[in-house]
């Protein structure tokens, strides 16, 4: 099974997710994505998934700073821009994503 968490060092969320799969020798690889930001494919495959509003994280600083709770916006076009404002982590396994799992749900067996 091949299974990629996507996120930041620093978002709390994302340390928990790969901690889980720490905890139970779980193999996998991390993606941070402010050091290498997803491309459109990546996101388009993501948002069939968990559909690309959800991928916002309209409850993030970033996005309130921007004031984007005060706006029409593209969301696709905003992810690429500022990857940052992506509700973190994204988890792939194989070719599914989940949107901020509760881990213990996760289909890994």
């Amino acid at each position: 099974m091949n299974i990629i968490v996507y996120g930041t060092k620093k978002c709390q969320e994302t340390r928990r997710a790969e901690r889980y799969f720490k905890e139970r020798k779980i193999v996998y690889q991390f993606r941070d994505i402010a050091e290498k930001p997803l491309t459109a494919t990546e996101l388009s495959n993501m948002a069939a998934s968990c559909g690309l509003a959800n991928l916002v994280d309209t409850g993030s600083a970033r996005f309130i700073k921007r004031g984007l709770g005060f706006m029409e916006y593209d969301p696709l076009e905003e992810l690429l821009e500022d990857p940052a404002l992506l509700a973190t982590p994204v988890i792939r396994l194989d070719k599914r994503y989940f949107l901020r799992p509760l881990m213990e749900t996760l289909p890994l067996g």
